[in-house]
């Protein structure tokens, strides 16, 4: 009887506590999430924020929030918070010590949050890696390569290291040489303006550029073309130029030369 009345006590007092403390987690919660979201899609709209901080802010939010509602229904279910207080001080050392990397990391996405080398969206090239960044989280970064895989780049590394973003400016240059042999240069230049003149995704302004840029060690000479467009066009213009290219070399009779092995046979 004395363990049933024990019981009995506790379900009718911690217990009854315990419940009314997950549902109120629960709720909290919810309430939590649903307030953050609303405030940061009214701060978007408002636009007082922009999307990257607005993502990164309310993901720290929801945690700290969280953690806070936490820390106050223990107090309520009856636990001692003084001393657990203590035990997550301790804890707090032990795994600021064992997790010295990911402090890194945390530092390092405050200093992408302030310097903002980079922001959702932007195709950059860091640590070895390309691709197109779809999350800014507080310890690492996750963004999408061009064949659809998900990469997760440290903060630490993105905030010391060298960070390439090709999304920052407008335009940007397509590059392309050319090696030709046998051939009159000034109708090789004319023949690559006129294809650039022809696609559409080809900036007049700044012009585009074909000149004689090298004499190639038995390859004939090099004729260098660039031509501008917009940074969201890139690749389509570099494909496009490269195809249109060797269309027209076929049309025009213009030689490429390629490497060629002469193999002799001696029979002995």
């Amino acid at each position: 009887m004395g363990f049933v009345n024990t019981v009995v006590d506790w379900a009718t007092t911690s217990g009854i506590r315990l419940v009314i403390a997950i549902i109120i987690l629960i709720i909290a919660f919810k309430v939590i999430n649903v307030v953050v979201d609303k405030l940061l899609k009214k701060l978007l709209e408002k636009g007082k924020l922009d999307e990257t901080l607005a993502k990164t802010l309310g993901y720290a939010g929801k945690i700290a929030l969280k953690i806070l509602v936490v820390v106050c229904l223990i107090g309520y279910v009856g636990i001692e918070t003084g001393g657990l207080s203590a035990v997550i001080a301790s804890l707090g050392v032990c795994v600021g010590l064992a997790v010295n990397g990911t402090l890194s990391n945390l530092a390092g996405g405050v200093m992408i949050l302030v310097t903002r080398p980079f922001k959702l969206g932007d195709y950059i090239s860091a640590q070895g890696h390309e691709g197109t960044v779809e999350e800014i989280k507080i310890c690492y970064t996750k963004i999408i390569t061009v064949d659809n895989k998900a990469v997760y780049l440290p903060n630490s590394g993105l905030s010391t290291g060298t960070v390439v973003n090709f999304s920052e400016k407008d335009l940007r240059r397509v590059d392309w040489d050319f090696s030709v042999a046998g051939n009159d240069p000034e109708k090789v230049k004319a023949v690559l303006l006129g294809i650039c003149e022809k696609e559409e995704l080809v900036l007049n302004d700044p012009a585009p550029f074909a000149r004689i840029s090298d004499y190639g060690a038995g390859n004939g000479m090099k004729i260098t073309m660039r031509a501008w467009c917009k940074s969201a066009n890139y690749w389509d213009t570099y494909f496009a130029l490269l195809q249109a290219a060797e269309q027209a070399f076929k049309a025009e009779g213009i030689v490429v030369p390629f490497n060629q092995l002469d193999v002799h046979i001696k029979n002995d």
